[in-house]
């Protein structure tokens, strides 16, 4: 029997800038503000599990700040790496020590996940794994932090989705960084 009374959600959680992308043309992600305000922990404790794409887990999925980083972003990090960790990839399998890699199969391996007890299930990206995950109707909520900055060009969020989407607003904050989360429900009313 499940400890949950609903089924885990999946939700789509990033930065992304007034001109929708996720990364600067270099992948660079300096224009991205991380301040307490914005309650970041407090999602992480809503979360027990991570998915990311092997680009994203390559590049994040095992960052550790650097010594001199602050005690907040090394306490973040520590949090991020308490989750499980699910790796989706055509070529590298099996698992290591911190994740587990999914090949094939990813609708019912998802499925299986949610059904799963436990916290909700944080849809970390890449591009690629976010629009195979919306195309597969996976995502639940979309939780959208829009930074104060125009970069012109580098990786867009959304790409090549399939059918259009309509979304229930259920949330806006407005920090004073000038960030404006935006949150919305997929998928019937969640």
């Amino acid at each position: 029997m499940s400890n949950n009374v609903r089924p885990r959600k999946i939700i789509l959680d990033l930065a992304v800038t007034l001109d929708g992308f996720i990364e600067g043309e270099n992948g660079e992600v300096d224009w991205c503000i991380m301040d307490t305000e914005m309650g970041f922990v407090n999602f992480l404790n809503q979360i027990d599990t991570i998915l990311y794409g092997r680009k994203s887990y390559d590049l994040w999925g095992q960052f550790t700040p650097e010594k001199e980083g602050t005690d907040t972003e090394k306490e973040l990090w520590e949090l991020v790496h308490s989750k499980e960790k699910y790796v989706f990839s055509r070529t590298q399998k099996g698992s290591d020590h911190k994740a587990i890699f999914i090949n094939d199969h990813i609708l019912e391996e998802v499925n299986k996940l949610k059904s799963k007890p436990g916290k909700d299930i944080w849809l970390y990206g890449g591009a690629s794994l976010i629009t195979t995950f919306i195309n597969l109707e996976l995502v639940d909520e979309i939780r959208l932090s829009v930074h104060p900055v125009i970069l012109g060009e580098g990786k867009p969020l959304f790409i090549d989705i399939k059918k259009r989407l309509n979304l229930k607003m259920v949330n806006t904050r407005t920090f004073t960084s000038g960030v404006v989360q935006l949150i919305y429900h997929l998928n019937g009313d969640k």
